[in-house]
């Protein structure tokens, strides 16, 4: 998820500009999350006066998965019917990122538990670290744009294993799952989330030197 959306950002766009029916669904998606964010926000609030309204739980629970669902619904659809465009290209991985990264900063603003914050809300640790990989990817990618003129990002397994972590994390509070307490899923996620990040800089930094090396030998 995250390599795709460096990938889009820092390439030249390799498929014709149109908005498509793919796209429609992606920025359907989009606009999900302000809802999702709404629903969640509310749903903390009734927590906290100890009145829960589960129809606002269930209700952000269904937006988003309906959201994750359409990611790839939207993607079928572009290679059923061809329908790839350099917009889509970068509309998906905002998509994508926008709902996973909403989710868990609102996950650690609002408590979704009335068993209290260790059940229903994430570390404040959490989302800063998700956070701060992305930054530094997304300034790093930026960086050998500006310098080599071309990024290369491969997804490593590490990244994909931080991604489904992030969600299995965000899942356990939305589903209120108590038979292994939230801090474990949290940290597995965030120990992932640390080390794919330390291997996307370490994969730019090995760029890096392999274009200097390449201008030596060709002076």
């Amino acid at each position: 998820m995250t390599a795709g959306y460096f990938d889009a950002a820092f390439t030249e766009p390799r498929y014709n500009k149109r908005v498509t029916t793919a796209n429609k669904i992606t920025v359907a998606r989009i606009l999900m999350i302000p809802a999702f964010v709404t629903m969640a926000i509310y749903y903390g609030e009734s927590i906290q006066r100890h009145e829960p309204l589960e129809w606002q739980r269930f209700t952000a629970i269904i937006i988003f998965l309906i959201a994750a669902v359409s990611d790839g619904f939207d993607g079928y659809i572009a290679r059923r019917y061809k329908q790839r465009s350099s917009l889509g290209a970068v509309l998906d991985p905002i998509a994508d990122k926008g709902l996973l990264l909403s989710g868990i900063i609102t996950l650690s603003i609002s408590n979704w538990s009335e068993s209290g914050p260790d059940y229903g809300k994430f570390p404040a640790w959490f989302p800063l670290i998700v956070i701060t990989r992305d930054a530094v990817i997304l300034v790093g990618a930026l960086v050998l744009h500006l310098l080599i003129g071309k990024v290369r990002i491969k997804p490593s397994w590490t990244g994909k294993v931080a991604t489904v972590c992030q969600m299995c994390a965000i899942a356990w509070v939305m589903l209120q799952l108590h038979f292994l307490p939230l801090i474990f899923v949290v940290i597995v996620a965030g120990i992932f989330t640390l080390v794919s990040g330390i291997i996307y800089v370490m994969e730019g930094v090995r760029q890096l030197q392999a274009e200097g090396h390449a201008h030596a030998r060709a002076d």
